[in-house]
């Protein structure tokens, strides 16, 4: 039988590679976005939940993947987009992981890949939200792996540096802003900076690490931060 996994952030970026690459491992994916609901809402997240386990009959994991980023110094940095990326990027794979966890365990292998970032094991000015977002979700992924264990259910964190995505292309104009760069400079003067390997990471090869921790191969990882940021944080 086929495993089913719910992936969000589906339709660009990270999200559309990570659902090509399940499917053509033989996962079914039930991908959402935006369009298909809010998930900065308690409402939106469960009703993505029931609609994969109405469409496929069960679920063997949650992929949390949806996000978005502000940049702007603390004194100017908009209330209403902290708390939204509190409600995206932390509060969501929360809700996820709290609606889809009597599948996840009914399916005796249930498991959990939360999209995080290096921003959860490092900072960096002008992303106040993202970051603390961010440093949060590794925090509930290691309550989810301890809570887990006893259910069958598995709990990681997949943390890359700078992917080649339109979240990151949408990054450059408010980077030169407030880094006072011209725009064409953001990218080597900012982005991979920290990087070891001066590139950015492509979409699949996150996805790469997505099928592996929810394959044969990632049996042995719970409670784990992945990190794969070409050596951000080696210094």
């Amino acid at each position: 039988m086929s495993r089913v996994a719910l992936v969000t952030g589906a339709a660009g970026g990270i999200g559309s590679a990570i659902v090509a690459r399940l499917e053509a491992d033989g996962w079914l994916v039930h991908g959402v976005d935006v369009a298909d609901a809010d998930l900065a809402t308690r409402e939106g997240n469960r009703v993505v939940v029931d609609q994969a386990l109405e469409r496929f009959g069960r679920l063997d994991a949650i992929v949390p993947n949806a996000g978005f980023q502000h940049v702007s110094p603390i004194p100017d940095f908009s209330e209403d987009r902290w708390d939204a990326l509190i409600a995206v990027l932390l509060t969501s794979p929360f809700l996820l992981a709290k609606y889809a966890w009597e599948a996840l365990a009914a399916s005796g292998d249930g498991r959990i890949v939360v999209i995080s970032s290096v921003h959860g094991l490092v900072a960096s000015p002008f992303k106040a939200g993202y970051v603390s977002a961010k440093h949060g979700v590794i925090g509930l992924v290691k309550s989810l792996a301890l809570e887990g264990g006893p259910d069958g259910i598995l709990a990681s964190a997949v943390c890359p540096g700078f992917v080649r995505t339109p979240l990151v292309q949408a990054q450059i104009v408010d980077q030169a802003r407030v880094h006072g760069l011209a725009e064409e400079r953001v990218l080597e003067d900012v982005m991979l900076t920290p990087h070891a390997v001066k590139r950015l990471i492509e979409p699949d090869e996150v996805a790469g690490a997505v099928a592996f921790l929810l394959g044969d191969g990632g049996r042995a990882f719970t409670g784990a931060a992945i990190e794969m940021a070409l050596g951000w944080t080696a210094r």
